[in-house]
Protein backbone atom coordinates (compact mmCIF):
# COMPACT_ATOMS: atom_id res chain seq x y z
CA UNK A 1 0.00 0.00 0.00
CA UNK A 2 3.50 2.23 0.27
CA UNK A 3 2.43 3.19 -3.72
CA UNK A 4 -1.21 3.88 -2.66
CA UNK A 5 -0.38 6.42 0.05
CA UNK A 6 2.80 8.06 -1.98
CA UNK A 7 -0.03 8.64 -4.55
CA UNK A 8 -2.74 9.70 -2.68
CA UNK A 9 -0.87 12.13 -1.03
CA UNK A 10 0.70 13.51 -4.23
CA UNK A 11 -2.95 13.59 -5.63
CA UNK A 12 -4.42 15.80 -2.46
CA UNK A 13 -1.78 17.75 -2.52
CA UNK A 14 -1.46 18.77 -6.40
CA UNK A 15 -5.43 19.12 -6.09
CA UNK A 16 -5.30 22.05 -3.21
CA UNK A 17 -1.86 23.45 -4.62
CA UNK A 18 -3.23 23.96 -8.02
CA UNK A 19 -6.19 26.02 -7.55
CA UNK A 20 -6.43 29.30 -5.56
CA UNK A 21 -8.48 31.31 -3.59
CA UNK A 22 -8.80 35.34 -4.04
CA UNK A 23 -6.07 36.61 -2.30
CA UNK A 24 -7.62 40.19 -0.74
CA UNK A 25 -10.77 37.97 0.60
CA UNK A 26 -10.18 39.83 3.90
CA UNK A 27 -9.99 36.76 5.88
CA UNK A 28 -6.77 35.88 3.55
CA UNK A 29 -5.59 39.06 3.18
CA UNK A 30 -5.26 39.97 7.10
CA UNK A 31 -2.85 36.94 7.69
CA UNK A 32 -0.69 37.45 5.11
CA UNK A 33 -0.33 41.64 5.98
CA UNK A 34 0.61 40.52 9.27
CA UNK A 35 2.78 37.74 7.54
CA UNK A 36 4.58 40.70 5.76
CA UNK A 37 5.09 42.81 8.30
CA UNK A 38 6.72 40.07 10.65
CA UNK A 39 9.23 39.33 8.04
CA UNK A 40 9.72 42.54 6.34
CA UNK A 41 9.62 44.85 9.34
CA UNK A 42 10.08 42.51 12.83
CA UNK A 43 6.91 43.64 14.11
CA UNK A 44 3.00 42.43 13.85
CA UNK A 45 1.74 46.08 13.10
CA UNK A 46 -0.35 45.95 9.69
CA UNK A 47 -1.23 49.92 9.68
CA UNK A 48 -0.16 50.25 5.95
CA UNK A 49 -2.59 47.45 4.77
CA UNK A 50 -5.55 48.27 7.41
CA UNK A 51 -7.97 50.27 4.32
CA UNK A 52 -7.79 46.67 2.37
CA UNK A 53 -9.27 44.21 4.87
CA UNK A 54 -12.35 44.84 7.06
CA UNK A 55 -10.79 42.18 9.03
CA UNK A 56 -8.34 43.65 11.64
CA UNK A 57 -7.93 45.04 15.50
CA UNK A 58 -6.69 48.01 16.78
CA UNK A 59 -4.41 48.20 19.98
CA UNK A 60 -2.72 51.94 20.97
CA UNK A 61 -3.79 53.44 17.72
CA UNK A 62 -2.03 50.56 15.55
CA UNK A 63 -3.65 48.07 13.46
CA UNK A 64 -3.10 44.48 13.78
CA UNK A 65 -4.25 40.94 12.76
CA UNK A 66 -7.12 39.98 14.92
CA UNK A 67 -7.08 36.21 14.67
CA UNK A 68 -5.39 33.41 16.04
CA UNK A 69 -1.83 33.55 14.41
CA UNK A 70 -1.37 30.38 13.20
CA UNK A 71 -2.04 30.60 9.72
CA UNK A 72 0.10 33.49 9.52
CA UNK A 73 2.87 31.53 11.22
CA UNK A 74 2.84 29.14 8.56
CA UNK A 75 2.93 31.62 5.84
CA UNK A 76 5.83 33.27 7.75
CA UNK A 77 8.69 30.95 5.32
CA UNK A 78 6.81 31.50 2.38
CA UNK A 79 7.11 34.98 2.44
CA UNK A 80 10.54 35.05 3.45
CA UNK A 81 11.40 32.80 0.15
CA UNK A 82 9.19 34.79 -2.40
CA UNK A 83 10.95 38.15 -1.02
CA UNK A 84 14.73 36.63 -1.65
CA UNK A 85 13.20 35.30 -4.83
CA UNK A 86 11.51 38.18 -6.24
CA UNK A 87 13.72 41.32 -4.31
CA UNK A 88 10.46 42.56 -4.00
CA UNK A 89 9.12 43.99 -0.49
CA UNK A 90 5.74 45.65 0.18
CA UNK A 91 7.36 48.76 0.90
CA UNK A 92 8.11 48.93 -3.31
CA UNK A 93 4.40 49.67 -3.49
CA UNK A 94 4.59 53.01 -1.42
CA UNK A 95 2.94 53.68 2.02
CA UNK A 96 -0.41 52.79 0.69
CA UNK A 97 -0.45 49.48 -1.53
CA UNK A 98 -2.58 48.93 -4.18
CA UNK A 99 -3.26 48.42 -8.02
CA UNK A 100 -2.67 44.93 -10.16
CA UNK A 101 1.03 44.47 -9.04
CA UNK A 102 0.87 44.76 -5.45
CA UNK A 103 -2.09 42.10 -6.12
CA UNK A 104 0.51 39.86 -7.91
CA UNK A 105 2.81 40.52 -5.01
CA UNK A 106 0.44 39.39 -2.39
CA UNK A 107 -0.50 36.41 -4.52
CA UNK A 108 2.64 34.92 -4.89
CA UNK A 109 3.40 34.51 -0.96
CA UNK A 110 -0.51 33.68 -0.69
CA UNK A 111 0.15 30.45 -3.26
CA UNK A 112 3.29 29.64 -1.97
CA UNK A 113 1.58 30.07 1.28
CA UNK A 114 -0.92 27.36 0.56
CA UNK A 115 1.28 25.05 -0.72
CA UNK A 116 3.73 24.80 1.99
CA UNK A 117 0.74 24.63 4.50
CA UNK A 118 -2.67 23.71 4.15
CA UNK A 119 -2.02 21.64 1.36
CA UNK A 120 0.97 19.41 2.71
CA UNK A 121 -0.83 19.18 5.95
CA UNK A 122 -4.72 18.15 4.44
CA UNK A 123 -2.99 15.83 1.63
CA UNK A 124 -0.98 14.34 5.13
CA UNK A 125 -4.62 13.84 7.03
CA UNK A 126 -5.64 12.59 4.02
CA UNK A 127 -2.91 9.31 4.19
CA UNK A 128 -3.22 9.02 7.83
CA UNK A 129 -7.22 9.18 7.66
CA UNK A 130 -6.76 6.35 4.66
CA UNK A 131 -4.25 4.35 7.09
CA UNK A 132 -6.31 4.63 10.14
CA UNK A 133 -10.02 3.73 8.29
CA UNK A 134 -7.82 0.89 6.72
CA UNK A 135 -6.35 -0.29 9.79
CA UNK A 136 -9.99 -0.33 11.37
CA UNK A 137 -11.85 -1.92 8.68
CA UNK A 138 -9.06 -4.50 7.09
CA UNK A 139 -10.06 -2.76 3.83
CA UNK A 140 -7.82 -0.85 1.86
CA UNK A 141 -10.94 0.04 -0.41
CA UNK A 142 -12.75 1.84 2.89
CA UNK A 143 -9.70 3.87 3.60
CA UNK A 144 -9.66 5.13 0.59
CA UNK A 145 -13.23 6.20 0.43
CA UNK A 146 -12.80 7.59 3.69
CA UNK A 147 -9.64 9.79 2.24
CA UNK A 148 -10.41 11.00 -0.96
CA UNK A 149 -13.98 11.86 0.59
CA UNK A 150 -12.19 13.54 3.52
CA UNK A 151 -10.10 15.96 1.12
CA UNK A 152 -11.56 15.69 -2.14
CA UNK A 153 -15.42 14.81 -1.04
CA UNK A 154 -15.93 18.60 0.86
CA UNK A 155 -15.05 22.12 1.00
CA UNK A 156 -12.09 21.24 2.56
CA UNK A 157 -10.79 21.14 -0.62
CA UNK A 158 -11.02 24.69 -1.45
CA UNK A 159 -10.30 26.11 2.18
CA UNK A 160 -6.55 24.11 1.55
CA UNK A 161 -6.19 26.94 -1.20
CA UNK A 162 -6.80 29.66 1.32
CA UNK A 163 -4.89 30.88 4.52
CA UNK A 164 -8.15 30.75 6.86
CA UNK A 165 -8.11 27.98 9.32
CA UNK A 166 -11.21 25.51 8.94
CA UNK A 167 -8.69 22.57 6.58
CA UNK A 168 -5.94 23.13 8.83
CA UNK A 169 -7.86 22.64 11.85
CA UNK A 170 -9.70 19.23 10.42
CA UNK A 171 -6.24 18.11 9.55
CA UNK A 172 -4.93 18.56 12.76
CA UNK A 173 -7.68 16.29 14.60
CA UNK A 174 -7.32 13.60 11.56
CA UNK A 175 -3.65 13.81 12.67
CA UNK A 176 -4.40 13.37 16.31
CA UNK A 177 -7.09 10.87 15.90
CA UNK A 178 -4.58 8.51 13.95
CA UNK A 179 -1.64 9.43 16.39
CA UNK A 180 -4.18 8.04 19.38
CA UNK A 181 -5.38 5.13 17.29
CA UNK A 182 -2.07 4.19 16.07
CA UNK A 183 -0.03 4.76 19.37
CA UNK A 184 -2.81 2.65 21.73
CA UNK A 185 -3.14 -0.20 19.41
CA UNK A 186 -0.35 -2.40 21.69
CA UNK A 187 0.59 -2.08 24.97
CA UNK A 188 3.97 -0.72 24.50
CA UNK A 189 5.61 2.03 22.50
CA UNK A 190 3.48 5.17 21.54
CA UNK A 191 5.98 7.67 22.75
CA UNK A 192 6.23 9.02 19.37
CA UNK A 193 2.30 8.71 18.70
CA UNK A 194 1.66 10.55 21.82
CA UNK A 195 3.80 13.64 20.65
CA UNK A 196 2.36 13.94 17.62
CA UNK A 197 -1.43 13.71 18.90
CA UNK A 198 -0.16 16.52 21.74
CA UNK A 199 1.45 18.95 19.16
CA UNK A 200 -1.37 18.57 16.53
CA UNK A 201 -3.82 19.61 19.20
CA UNK A 202 -2.07 22.34 20.53
CA UNK A 203 -1.22 24.02 17.10
CA UNK A 204 -5.08 23.44 16.17
CA UNK A 205 -5.68 25.89 19.19
CA UNK A 206 -2.89 28.24 17.50
CA UNK A 207 -4.87 28.08 14.40
CA UNK A 208 -8.18 28.68 15.97
CA UNK A 209 -8.66 29.66 19.58
CA UNK A 210 -12.38 27.32 19.66
CA UNK A 211 -10.02 24.30 18.64
CA UNK A 212 -9.71 23.85 22.23
CA UNK A 213 -13.49 22.19 22.68
CA UNK A 214 -13.42 19.79 19.82
CA UNK A 215 -10.09 18.65 20.77
CA UNK A 216 -10.62 18.20 24.57
CA UNK A 217 -13.13 15.47 23.36
CA UNK A 218 -10.36 13.72 21.25
CA UNK A 219 -7.96 14.58 24.37
CA UNK A 220 -10.25 12.57 26.79
CA UNK A 221 -10.17 9.81 24.38
CA UNK A 222 -6.54 9.12 24.76
CA UNK A 223 -6.35 9.44 28.36
CA UNK A 224 -9.10 7.02 28.35
CA UNK A 225 -7.34 4.43 25.65
CA UNK A 226 -4.59 4.46 27.88
CA UNK A 227 -5.80 4.06 31.34
CA UNK A 228 -4.72 0.39 31.50
CA UNK A 229 -1.46 0.98 30.66
CA UNK A 230 1.82 0.93 32.92
CA UNK A 231 3.38 3.92 31.10
CA UNK A 232 0.05 6.14 30.41
CA UNK A 233 2.13 9.03 32.65
CA UNK A 234 4.91 9.07 30.55
CA UNK A 235 2.39 8.79 27.26
CA UNK A 236 0.18 11.89 28.91
CA UNK A 237 3.26 14.19 29.72
CA UNK A 238 4.66 13.30 26.83
CA UNK A 239 1.52 14.68 24.89
CA UNK A 240 0.57 17.94 27.10
CA UNK A 241 4.69 18.82 26.73
CA UNK A 242 4.26 18.71 23.15
CA UNK A 243 1.21 20.43 22.69
CA UNK A 244 2.48 23.12 25.26
CA UNK A 245 5.60 23.31 22.69
CA UNK A 246 3.04 23.55 19.71
CA UNK A 247 1.62 26.64 21.29
CA UNK A 248 4.40 28.69 22.60
CA UNK A 249 4.70 30.29 18.79
CA UNK A 250 1.05 31.63 20.12
CA UNK A 251 2.68 33.25 22.93
CA UNK A 252 5.75 34.39 20.89
CA UNK A 253 3.57 36.67 18.29
CA UNK A 254 1.70 37.91 21.26
CA UNK A 255 4.82 38.72 23.03
CA UNK A 256 6.17 40.59 19.97
CA UNK A 257 2.67 41.97 18.52
CA UNK A 258 1.39 43.17 21.85
CA UNK A 259 4.34 43.14 24.31
CA UNK A 260 2.42 40.45 26.69
CA UNK A 261 1.80 36.70 25.88
CA UNK A 262 -1.81 36.99 27.38
CA UNK A 263 -3.61 39.50 24.92
CA UNK A 264 -5.18 38.06 21.97
CA UNK A 265 -6.56 39.99 19.18
CA UNK A 266 -9.99 38.94 19.33
CA UNK A 267 -9.93 41.12 22.29
CA UNK A 268 -9.30 44.83 19.74
CA UNK A 269 -11.43 43.55 17.05
CA UNK A 270 -12.78 46.49 15.29
CA UNK A 271 -16.11 46.57 13.20
CA UNK A 272 -17.91 43.29 14.26
CA UNK A 273 -19.46 44.20 17.53
CA UNK A 274 -21.14 40.96 17.78
CA UNK A 275 -17.28 39.59 18.81
CA UNK A 276 -17.87 41.39 22.36
CA UNK A 277 -21.04 39.40 22.90
CA UNK A 278 -20.50 36.06 25.53
CA UNK A 279 -16.82 35.03 25.08
CA UNK A 280 -15.73 36.20 22.47
CA UNK A 281 -18.61 35.75 20.66
CA UNK A 282 -19.40 32.26 21.82
CA UNK A 283 -22.94 32.01 23.17
CA UNK A 284 -25.40 29.37 23.39
CA UNK A 285 -26.20 26.90 20.50
CA UNK A 286 -29.20 27.63 18.34
CA UNK A 287 -31.22 25.10 17.05
CA UNK A 288 -32.11 26.72 13.78
CA UNK A 289 -28.75 27.64 13.30
CA UNK A 290 -27.80 24.34 13.47
CA UNK A 291 -30.46 23.47 10.81
CA UNK A 292 -29.33 25.75 8.39
CA UNK A 293 -25.82 24.85 8.74
CA UNK A 294 -26.54 21.33 7.89
CA UNK A 295 -29.33 21.21 5.57
CA UNK A 296 -30.01 24.86 4.54
CA UNK A 297 -29.66 25.59 0.51
CA UNK A 298 -27.59 28.62 1.44
CA UNK A 299 -25.04 26.97 3.65
CA UNK A 300 -26.06 23.45 4.10
CA UNK A 301 -23.18 21.11 4.31
CA UNK A 302 -25.27 18.50 2.56
CA UNK A 303 -25.28 20.12 -0.51
CA UNK A 304 -21.56 20.57 -0.66
CA UNK A 305 -20.41 17.58 0.67
CA UNK A 306 -23.28 14.67 -0.22
CA UNK A 307 -21.10 12.10 0.71
CA UNK A 308 -20.88 12.73 4.32
CA UNK A 309 -25.00 11.92 4.58
CA UNK A 310 -23.42 8.29 4.35
CA UNK A 311 -21.37 9.41 7.36
CA UNK A 312 -23.93 8.93 9.58
CA UNK A 313 -25.39 5.62 8.70
CA UNK A 314 -21.85 4.09 9.34
CA UNK A 315 -20.91 5.67 12.71
CA UNK A 316 -24.32 4.04 13.76
CA UNK A 317 -23.26 0.83 12.60
CA UNK A 318 -20.05 1.24 14.46
CA UNK A 319 -21.87 2.10 17.44
CA UNK A 320 -23.81 -0.93 17.58
CA UNK A 321 -20.56 -3.23 17.33
CA UNK A 322 -18.68 -3.40 20.61
CA UNK A 323 -15.39 -3.44 18.85
CA UNK A 324 -15.21 -0.07 16.96
CA UNK A 325 -17.13 1.35 19.69
CA UNK A 326 -14.89 3.76 21.53
CA UNK A 327 -14.10 5.20 17.89
CA UNK A 328 -17.89 5.70 17.18
CA UNK A 329 -18.59 7.72 20.07
CA UNK A 330 -14.89 9.88 20.01
CA UNK A 331 -15.50 10.64 16.00
CA UNK A 332 -19.24 11.60 16.78
CA UNK A 333 -18.89 13.52 20.31
CA UNK A 334 -15.83 15.35 18.42
CA UNK A 335 -17.90 16.19 15.47
CA UNK A 336 -21.16 17.48 17.65
CA UNK A 337 -19.09 19.96 19.19
CA UNK A 338 -17.46 21.47 16.23
CA UNK A 339 -21.52 21.93 15.12
CA UNK A 340 -22.65 23.10 18.68
CA UNK A 341 -19.71 26.07 18.86
CA UNK A 342 -20.88 27.04 14.92
CA UNK A 343 -24.37 27.17 15.97
CA UNK A 344 -23.22 28.96 19.09
CA UNK A 345 -21.20 31.83 17.29
CA UNK A 346 -22.66 35.03 16.70
CA UNK A 347 -21.47 35.41 13.08
CA UNK A 348 -22.32 31.54 12.87
CA UNK A 349 -23.29 31.75 8.68
CA UNK A 350 -19.96 32.91 7.96
CA UNK A 351 -20.51 35.93 5.69
CA UNK A 352 -18.63 34.96 2.12
CA UNK A 353 -18.47 31.48 2.45
CA UNK A 354 -19.61 28.29 -0.12
CA UNK A 355 -21.14 25.58 2.49
CA UNK A 356 -20.95 26.40 6.41
CA UNK A 357 -17.02 27.43 7.05
CA UNK A 358 -16.77 27.25 10.07
CA UNK A 359 -18.42 23.19 10.40
CA UNK A 360 -15.26 22.22 8.59
CA UNK A 361 -13.39 21.10 11.06
CA UNK A 362 -16.52 18.25 11.54
CA UNK A 363 -15.41 16.81 8.21
CA UNK A 364 -12.29 14.89 9.83
CA UNK A 365 -14.05 12.70 12.52
CA UNK A 366 -16.65 12.67 10.40
CA UNK A 367 -14.67 10.51 7.06
CA UNK A 368 -13.85 7.37 9.69
CA UNK A 369 -18.08 7.33 9.26
CA UNK A 370 -17.32 6.76 5.36
CA UNK A 371 -15.04 4.20 6.17
CA UNK A 372 -17.42 2.52 8.38
CA UNK A 373 -20.42 2.42 5.87
CA UNK A 374 -18.39 0.72 3.00
CA UNK A 375 -17.10 -2.00 5.51
CA UNK A 376 -21.26 -1.91 6.30
CA UNK A 377 -22.33 -2.06 2.68
CA UNK A 378 -21.29 -5.61 1.07
CA UNK A 379 -22.70 -5.86 -1.94
CA UNK A 380 -21.69 -4.58 -5.34
CA UNK A 381 -24.79 -2.26 -5.68
CA UNK A 382 -24.33 -0.88 -2.42
CA UNK A 383 -20.82 0.04 -2.90
CA UNK A 384 -21.53 1.16 -6.54
CA UNK A 385 -24.03 3.16 -5.24
CA UNK A 386 -21.43 4.75 -2.77
CA UNK A 387 -18.76 5.46 -5.42
CA UNK A 388 -21.46 7.43 -6.83
CA UNK A 389 -22.02 10.12 -4.47
CA UNK A 390 -18.31 10.54 -3.73
CA UNK A 391 -18.18 10.97 -7.39
CA UNK A 392 -20.76 13.62 -7.53
CA UNK A 393 -19.15 14.98 -4.31
CA UNK A 394 -15.61 15.71 -6.09
CA UNK A 395 -17.38 17.12 -8.87
CA UNK A 396 -19.56 19.82 -6.90
CA UNK A 397 -16.17 20.18 -4.88
CA UNK A 398 -13.88 20.41 -7.90
CA UNK A 399 -16.07 23.69 -9.30
CA UNK A 400 -15.64 25.00 -5.93
CA UNK A 401 -12.12 24.80 -5.32
CA UNK A 402 -11.32 26.05 -8.79
CA UNK A 403 -13.90 28.34 -8.64
CA UNK A 404 -14.92 30.09 -5.29
CA UNK A 405 -14.74 28.98 -1.75
CA UNK A 406 -15.65 32.76 -1.07
CA UNK A 407 -19.23 32.64 -2.61
CA UNK A 408 -21.14 35.92 -1.57
CA UNK A 409 -24.46 35.33 0.72
CA UNK A 410 -26.02 37.15 -2.13
CA UNK A 411 -28.23 34.10 -3.74
CA UNK A 412 -30.45 31.86 -2.28
CA UNK A 413 -28.56 28.53 -3.36
CA UNK A 414 -24.94 30.13 -3.78
CA UNK A 415 -23.05 26.80 -4.14
CA UNK A 416 -25.44 26.37 -7.78
CA UNK A 417 -26.71 29.84 -8.91
CA UNK A 418 -23.11 31.64 -7.91
CA UNK A 419 -20.36 28.56 -8.04
CA UNK A 420 -21.55 25.91 -10.35
CA UNK A 421 -23.86 27.96 -12.38
CA UNK A 422 -22.16 31.11 -12.38
CA UNK A 423 -18.37 31.31 -11.90
CA UNK A 424 -17.70 27.68 -12.99
CA UNK A 425 -19.69 27.42 -16.12
CA UNK A 426 -18.65 30.58 -17.30
CA UNK A 427 -14.69 29.95 -16.82
CA UNK A 428 -14.12 32.22 -14.01
CA UNK A 429 -11.48 29.98 -12.61
CA UNK A 430 -7.92 30.16 -10.33
CA UNK A 431 -5.53 27.95 -11.30
CA UNK A 432 -1.46 28.15 -11.48
CA UNK A 433 -1.21 28.10 -15.04
CA UNK A 434 -4.15 30.35 -15.34
CA UNK A 435 -2.59 32.77 -13.25
CA UNK A 436 1.54 32.31 -14.20
CA UNK A 437 1.74 31.42 -17.30
CA UNK A 438 -1.18 32.84 -19.24
CA UNK A 439 -3.44 29.46 -20.28
CA UNK A 440 -6.74 30.19 -20.11
CA UNK A 441 -8.71 29.13 -16.83
CA UNK A 442 -9.99 26.18 -18.38
CA UNK A 443 -7.14 24.70 -20.23
CA UNK A 444 -5.82 24.80 -16.57
CA UNK A 445 -8.78 23.07 -14.97
CA UNK A 446 -8.33 20.32 -17.92
CA UNK A 447 -4.59 19.64 -17.20
CA UNK A 448 -5.48 19.23 -13.53
CA UNK A 449 -8.63 17.05 -14.48
CA UNK A 450 -5.76 14.70 -17.06
CA UNK A 451 -3.37 14.25 -14.46
CA UNK A 452 -5.67 13.66 -11.24
CA UNK A 453 -8.25 11.36 -12.90
CA UNK A 454 -6.19 8.77 -13.96
CA UNK A 455 -4.69 9.08 -10.67
CA UNK A 456 -8.23 8.79 -8.39
CA UNK A 457 -8.88 5.68 -11.32
CA UNK A 458 -5.60 3.89 -10.32
CA UNK A 459 -6.18 4.44 -6.87
CA UNK A 460 -9.35 2.92 -7.19
CA UNK A 461 -8.38 -0.06 -9.30
CA UNK A 462 -5.55 -0.70 -6.77
CA UNK A 463 -7.21 -0.82 -3.80
CA UNK A 464 -9.52 -3.40 -4.94
CA UNK A 465 -6.71 -6.11 -6.10
CA UNK A 466 -6.39 -9.23 -4.02
CA UNK A 467 -3.16 -7.65 -2.38
CA UNK A 468 -5.29 -4.76 -0.75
Amino acid sequence: MRAVRILLFALVWFSCAWFGSWELNANNATRMFAAVSLVEDGDATIDEFAPLTIDKAVFDGHAYLDKAPGMTLIALPAVWLANVASGERSADFGTAPAGPAFERFLRLRTRLAVATGPALLTALAAVLLFDMASGITGSAAAGLFAGLGYALGTPIWGWSTTLLGHAVVADCYAIALWAVWRGTRRADGGIGHALLAGASLGWAVAVEYQAVLAGAVIALWAIWRVRERTDRWRLLGAAMAAGVVALLPLGLYNLIAFGTPFRIGYSGVVGWEGMHQGLFGLGVPRLRALQAILFSFRLGLVWVAPVLVLAPLGLWFWVRHRQHRDVALVVILTALVVLLVNAAYVYWDGGNTTGPRFAMPAVAPLALGLAAEWMRSHSRGERTAMTLVLTLSIAVNAAIASADIFAPPVTAFPVWQWVIAGNFANGYLRNVPGEWFGWSAWAGFYWWAALALPAMAWLGWRVRTPQA
